[in-house]
């Protein structure tokens, strides 16, 4: 993979260790020569991440709405900036972009765009790997939800097997190099 596109929160967070996860991943992408696909923001975890990337070399590509343009605070600091015209171009051109998905901690917004991204592959619109980076647990309950949707038969146990997890960059890259 090329390029990876990162779904986190435009917040920090209130574990300090959730900032040292990001810059974690920034300085992977960059080490490996990874193109980072994200949101566009200069703000909480995405814009820790994206920064990490362009202080260690790397190149970023953001994509973000015209009206967020102010309220994620653009980051202009990063080798592409594409300004789109709603959320749903915003989605679909990381998607364009993107080799692999990541999902890093975050809120609302990150859990739509990983559902999203998700479910487009159940539909068979894209065959790109996903990965949910479950650092200290944080995704723990979610997976537990998505579990009892299975055992509840909402879900098929395949559908969740394409999800690659681990708590570790590299070793959730390794994982969905191995789905490619």
């Amino acid at each position: 993979m090329k390029s990876i596109c990162i779904f986190c929160g435009s917040a920090t967070g209130n574990d300090p260790e959730f900032h040292r996860i990001a810059e974690e991943t920034g300085k992977y992408f960059a080490e490996n020569k990874i193109r980072l696909i994200y949101g566009g923001g200069n703000v909480g975890l995405m814009g820790i991440v994206s920064n990490t990337v362009m202080k260690n070399r790397g190149e970023t590509t953001g994509v973000i709405p015209q009206f967020m343009m102010n309220k994620e605070i653009a980051n202009f600091n990063i080798t592409e900036l594409i300004e789109v015209k709603s959320m749903h171009e915003r989605k679909a051109k990381m998607a364009d972009l993107a080799d692999g998905f990541i999902v890093l901690p975050g809120g609302i917004g990150t859990m739509d765009e990983f559902f999203e991204i998700w479910t487009w592959k159940q539909l068979h619109l894209h065959t790109k790997p996903i990965g949910v980076l479950n650092f200290n647990g944080y995704y723990d309950a979610l997976l537990k939800f998505i579990k009892d949707m299975i055992s509840q038969g909402f879900l098929a146990q395949q559908k969740f097997d394409e999800i690659c997890i681990s708590d570790s960059i590299s070793e959730l890259i390794s994982k969905m190099n191995a789905k490619e």
